[in-house]
């Protein structure tokens, strides 16, 4: 699926109706996945249909029968009474062949519109997983959890309740109308002139519905983004007192997407109100014309009702067809959406290089080697945020990042664990340029323990292994190393203890033991902390500092932290300043240069000191 995001609502909605053909054609894969189910609804079709319009004819029959006018053939050699029994049987048979059919076809379509929508979801899911971190930075939660779920509902029910529905109803009309032909060609002719204006009027109101369903959908992700960011920030909406506020603005955007969700229902409603005052006039119009026939001798009572029960039978499905029309323009106005997410390009691709870079390291005797060679990155073009970065650490070696908010410190990071490109220069670990290392194998090979770890919803042994394949003793072995081992097991079931969403059941520091364990399991050969302890307090600090001895053994490391008292020990310090490497040294060398570290230090001691 692969639209441009339109700027313009109105001007997307023109776009896709000159498009429905090919939204259709880009979900046949999907339909294709399930031929069995699409076969034994198709067959239904043919008794379905035939079963339906032969009953006004049997109806009519049965009215000639009593009135003893002229009727089949067969019919003339029975008596009143075996005739209507006959006809009642007959019609008793298609009866319960259309009940069966019908339930057998609901049952079915369902069925294969629900395997539909979830492959369509897991699809969904799996490419917006795979999405760059700027995405993600621009884009609502609200409005992705809309098109996730509302959204892939709405493009369901096109399967589930209104493909093959269409095709049934459309064959349906097509058999009434050529078996109208053969009982009587005026009146059928008359029924079919009428069908004209409705479908004229049909699509002109789907039209409007489209583009107010389209609104409406907008106005619904404003309304899920809201409701998610006050959720996730009711802190701040609380001890800053904005629940009056906040109500305001959400009555706001309800009151939006309320008058949105109006206009859809007056489409909606102006078709079926169409259509209901259409067939009654239809109706009449059979039994006025019916009527001069019969006192002309032309046709008997029987084809008269006949065609009563065809002139009805014809609007109910233009009705269910209006219906799952209307379901359809919702349906593309879903596929228009999800499109557009599905067209969001994939920023880090993965390398089509298959290097095995894990296994070409396993014998090495020193790993960890870094290279920025010539780095420039942006996130927005031509406004560079690191500007021709040139450096490398050593394996083994422990490095410090400082400098002021802004300088480009986590950006360094982002960049080292491939979660964002170089504008231009290259980044090498051992002499391999990043690009070339699957995502995979390159962030086992590097970890990193961020300032704020995210804990998901489950047991403490799957938030340190995150689904992959360590077995409990490993995971023992994780939390002994990081000394976060003494917590879990104080914990009411240990390593089985069920966190809540965003381990809001564990405090801080808590949360931070465990995204050390995280990473000390996976053995990285690079370590990188972003400001790790600055959320501890001091005793968990000092646990925290002694699993570090442990875990920095061996390995290269790269330190971003504020506190610079906590750096004095590294090995190299790279101070920056606007996106480039103004001093580099050690502790002591750098207070010798009398430079910003310097100054930064300065100010820190002066802090401490008051």
């Amino acid at each position: 699926m692969a639209f441009s995001s339109p700027s313009n609502p109105a001007k997307s909605v023109h776009r896709i109706r000159e498009s429905d053909g090919g939204l259709i054609l880009k979900l046949l894969p999907y339909v294709r996945r399930h031929p069995r189910l699409l076969l034994l609804s198709a067959l239904l079709l043919l008794p379905l249909t035939v079963a339906g319009a032969i009953q006004p004819l049997i109806i009519g029959q049965a009215i000639s029968v009593l009135r003893q006018e002229s009727t089949w053939g067969f019919l003339e050699q029975l008596s009143v009474a075996k005739g209507l029994q006959f006809l009642s049987s007959l019609l008793l048979i298609t009866i319960v062949i259309r009940l069966i059919c019908t339930s057998f076809q609901g049952y079915i379509v369902q069925q294969l519109g629900q395997n539909i929508t979830a492959e369509i979801r897991e699809d969904l899911f799996t490419y917006v997983m795979s999405l760059g971190t700027s995405f993600f930075n621009r884009t609502p939660v609200g409005r992705l959890v809309t098109r996730l779920t509302s959204d892939v509902e709405a493009l369901g029910d096109v399967f589930a309740s209104g493909a093959i529905g269409v095709i049934s109803d459309a064959i349906y009309i097509l058999v009434i109308i050529i078996t109208m032909f053969t009982l009587e060609v005026k009146l059928a002719l008359m029924l079919l002139l009428m069908m004209v204006p409705i479908a004229g009027l049909i699509v002109y109101f789907q039209g409007q519905y489209r583009k107010a369903n389209y609104k409406s959908r907008e106005k619904l992700s404003d309304l899920n983004s809201m409701l998610q960011e006050n959720i996730v920030g009711i802190n701040v909406v609380q001890l800053f007192r904005r629940e009056r506020f906040n109500s305001e603005l959400f009555r706001v955007i309800n009151q939006d997407y309320r008058q949105a969700t109006d206009k859809t229902i007056f489409y909606d409603s102006a078709v079926s109100a169409t259509l209901e005052w259409i067939s009654l006039v239809a109706i009449a119009s059979v039994i006025w014309l019916g009527g001069i026939f019969i006192t002309n001798n032309t046709i008997s009572f029987g084809t008269l009702s006949a065609f009563i029960l065809y002139a009805q039978r014809l609007f109910n499905p233009l009705r269910q067809f209006a219906d799952k029309f209307t379901m359809f323009q919702a349906g593309f106005t879903a596929i228009e959406r999800i499109t557009e997410l599905m067209q969001e390009p994939i920023e880090i691709k993965e390398s089509e290089q298959d290097i095995q870079f894990l296994s070409s390291r396993k014998y090495q005797e020193k790993v960890g080697e870094i290279c920025f060679d010539n780095v420039w990155f942006g996130y927005k073009p031509d406004e560079f945020v690191l500007k021709g970065l040139n450096f490398t650490i050593s394996p083994g070696e422990k490095v410090a990042l400082v400098g002021p908010t802004g300088a480009g410190k986590s950006s360094i990071i982002r960049l080292l664990s491939r979660l964002h490109e170089p504008t231009e220069g290259r980044i090498l670990i051992d002499g391999v340029d990043i690009r070339e290392i699957s995502k995979k194998e390159l962030r086992q090979y590097v970890g990193i323990i961020l300032q704020e770890s995210f804990l998901f919803a489950g047991d403490v042994k799957r938030n340190i292994t995150l689904g992959e394949d360590y077995s409990l003793e490993e995971v023992k072995e994780a939390a002994r190393l990081t000394n976060v081992d003494r917590f879990i097991e104080e914990l009411p079931q240990g390593y089985n203890t069920q966190l809540r969403e965003r381990g809001t059941n564990l405090s801080g520091g808590q949360k931070q033991l465990l995204a050390f364990a995280r990473v000390a399991i996976r053995h990285p050969h690079v370590l990188i902390l972003d400001e790790a302890t600055a959320n501890l307090d001091v005793k968990t600090e000092a646990f925290i500092q002694e699993a570090l001895e442990h875990l920095l053994t061996n390995r290269t490391a790269i330190i971003i932290a504020h506190r610079l008292s906590t750096i004095r020990d590294v090995d190299r310090i790279f101070v920056l300043k606007q996106g480039e490497i103004i001093e580099s040294g050690t502790h002591e060398e750098l207070l010798d240069n009398n430079g910003l570290y310097h100054s930064l230090y300065q100010l820190q001691m002066m802090g401490y000191e008051e």
